[in-house]
C-alpha cells in the first residue's frame, strides 16, 4: 500500500533531483549568512584587545555589518530581478569570501571593519538573490512551503548557533576563525552553483530606477545608523534625531518617486499588496522581539546569575532545537490551516513564551525559566518566520520575486537592528525605577505584548480568500 501510494504522489508535489541539489546549495549558503550575523558577538572583546580598538568603537564591529546588510538589501533584490539572480548570488558569495579573508587576516581596526562592511554588503547581495532563486525554483504550494520551512529552520538555527560557534572558536582557537570558517563554504558554493542553479523566468528589461535606489538606500542606511547610534548615545541625541529624521524624509521621498516612476525600483502596486504589507509587518515582530529578548536574557545569565559568556550561549541550545522542530512542522501546519492562521498561532506562541520570562528572579532557578520560556518562544518564532515568508512572497510573478524576497530579507535585518536597542531602552527605563531584573522583566513584557498584539491585528485585519486546490490545503489570496 505504501509503495502504491508513493508511486501516485502527484508530480507537482515531488522534488526533482535538480531541485534537491538546488535546495541543499541555497540552504547551505543561507545558513552560513545567518551565522555571520551573530558569530562575532561574543568575540568582540577579544578582537578589541588584539587590534587596539577604542572602547567606544567596538560597536562598529556589529554596526559595520548591519548598515550595508540592511541598507542595500532592497536595491540588490530588485537588481536580481533586472540583471539575473544567479549572477548576483555568485557575485555576493565571491565578495563574502574576499571580505572574510580580509577580516580574518586583519592587523588594524580599519582592516577588520573593511572586512565586516564587505561581509554586510555581500549579505545584501546574496541573501535576496538566494531567496528569489529558492522561490522561483519551487512552484507556489506544497513544494515551496517545504523549501521555505527548511530555510526558516536553518536561518533560525544559524543565528542561534552563531553565538555558540563564535564563543567556541574564540576560546579554542582564535576569533580570526569566525571569519575564516566561511572560506571553504564559499569555495564549494562557487564551484557547484554555476552547474546546479538555473535562473528561471524572463528578466524585466526596464532601466534601473536610480532616484528610487538613492532615496531608499539612503533612507535605510540613515534608519539603521540612527537606531544603532541610539543604543550608544540615547534616543534624544542630536545625531540620532538627525539620522532618524533624514530617514523619514528619504523614505517618504522614495514612495513619491516610486508612485511616479515609469520603471520603479519597487512598484507601488506590489508594496500595497496585503500579503506584502501584512507579511513584512508581522516579520518585524517575529524576528525583532525574540532576538532582543535573547540579548536581555544573555545579560541576565551573565550579570545576575554570573554565568560565563560561552555557557550563556550554550544555555540557548534548547531554543535552537525547539526552533528546528517548529520550522520543520510549519509547512504541514500551513497545509492544514493556512498561512494566515499559522502566522497568528506562531505570534501567539511566541508572545506567551516571552511572557513566561516574567518569572525570572535573582535565584539560580532562573535559568530553568529561561530555558523553558525561550524554547517555547523560539518554537513560535520559527513558525512565524516560515509563515510570514510564505505570505510575503505569495501571489507574485517570478519577475517580482527578487523584490518580494528583498523586502522580506530587509524586514528581518531591520528587525534585528531595531529590536535590541528598543527593548534595551525599555529595560533601562525600568531599571531607573527599581533594579536590573525588574528592568529586564519590563522589556520582555513589551516584547510579549508586541507579539500578541500583532497576532490580534493579523487575525482581525488581514483578509484572505480561499482558492480550492486539488492536492493541497486551500491557497490563500489577498482581498484588496
Amino acid at each position: 500500500m505504501t509503495e502504491f501510494a508513493a508511486h501516485h504522489v502527484p508530480a507537482e508535489i515531488r522534488m526533482t533531483p535538480r531541485q534537491r541539489l538546488t535546495l541543499v546549495l541555497l540552504l547551505g549558503a543561507q545558513f552560513m549568512l545567518a551565522v555571520d550575523f551573530s558569530v562575532l558577538n561574543i568575540a568582540v572583546p577579544a578582537i578589541g584587545k588584539d587590534l587596539g580598538f577604542e572602547h567606544g568603537d567596538l560597536q562598529w564591529i556589529v554596526t559595520g555589518f548591519m548598515l550595508p546588510a540592511a541598507g542595500f538589501t532592497l536595491l540588490f533584490g530588485r537588481i536580481a530581478d533586472l540583471f539575473g539572480r544567479r549572477n548576483l548570488f555568485l557575485a555576493g558569495m565571491a565578495l563574502l569570501g574576499v571580505a572574510s579573508l580580509v577580516g580574518g587576516l586583519a592587523q588594524t581596526p580599519g582592516m577588520l571593519l573593511a572586512g565586516r562592511v564587505g561581509q554586510g554588503l555581500a549579505t545584501a547581495m546574496a541573501t535576496p538573490a538566494a531567496m528569489s532563486l529558492l522561490t522561483t525554483s519551487f512552484p507556489e504550494g506544497p513544494l515551496r512551503r517545504r523549501a521555505l520551512g527548511l530555510n526558516g529552520t536553518l536561518l533560525t538555527g544559524g543565528f542561534a548557533l552563531g553565538s555558540v560557534l563564535g564563543g567556541l572558536l574564540t576560546e579554542l582557537f582564535s576569533w580570526r576563525w569566525a571569519f575564516l570558517i566561511n572560506l571553504p563554504v564559499v569555495l564549494v558554493v562557487l564551484a557547484t552553483a554555476p552547474r546546479v542553479l538555473t535562473d528561471k523566468g524572463d528578466r524585466a528589461r526596464s532601466k534601473l530606477d536610480v532616484l528610487g535606489a538613492v532615496t531608499v538606500t539612503g533612507g535605510l542606511l540613515s534608519l539603521v545608523y540612527g537606531i544603532t547610534a541610539a543604543e550608544r548615545d540615547g534616543w534624544g541625541a542630536p545625531l540620532v534625531l538627525g539620522a532618524l529624521s533624514l530617514a523619514a524624509v528619504l523614505l517618504v521621498a522614495f514612495w513619491y518617486v516610486e508612485s511616479r516612476s515609469p520603471n520603479p525600483l519597487a512598484p507601488v502596486h506590489v508594496l500595497k499588496r496585503p500579503t506584502v504589507r501584512w507579511g513584512n509587518f508581522a516579520g518585524l515582530i517575529v524576528v525583532g522581539m525574540p532576538s532582543a529578548v535573547v540579548f536581555q536574557m544573555t545579560l541576565y545569565l551573565q550579570d545576575v546569575l554570573a554565568y560565563e559568556a560561552l555557557a550563556s550561549g550554550l544555555a540557548f541550545g534548547g531554543a535552537s532545537v525547539a526552533a528546528i522542530v517548529g520550522g520543520l512542522l510549519t509547512p504541514k501546519i500551513i497545509g492544514s490551516i493556512g498561512s494566515k492562521r499559522s502566522l497568528v498561532a506562531a505570534l501567539t506562541v511566541q508572545g506567551l513564551g516571552i511572557l513566561g520570562l516574567q518569572m525570572v528572579g535573582e535565584s539560580g532557578n532562573g535559568i530553568y525559566v529561561v530555558l523553558g520560556a525561550v524554547s517555547v518562544a523560539f518554537f513560535g518564532h520559527a513558525m512565524g518566520l516560515v509563515s510570514y515568508t510564505v505570505i510575503a512572497t505569495s501571489g507574485l510573478a517570478d519577475e517580482e520575486q527578487g523584490l518580494a524576497t528583498g523586502l522580506s530579507t530587509m524586514s528581518q535585518q531591520i528587525a534585528l537592528t531595531l529590536g535590541t536597542p528598543v527593548l534595551a531602552a525599555v529595560a533601562l527605563a525600568g531599571t531607573d525605577v527599581a533594579n536590573g531584573v525588574d528592568g529586564m522583566r519590563l522589556a520582555v513584557l513589551v516584547g510579549s505584548v508586541a507579539s500578541l498584539a500583532t497576532a490580534a491585528l493579523v487575525a482581525l485585519f488581514f483578509r484572505t480568500a480561499k482558492v480550492p486546490s486539488r492536492h493541497a490545503a486551500p491557497i490563500e489570496t489577498p482581498v484588496a
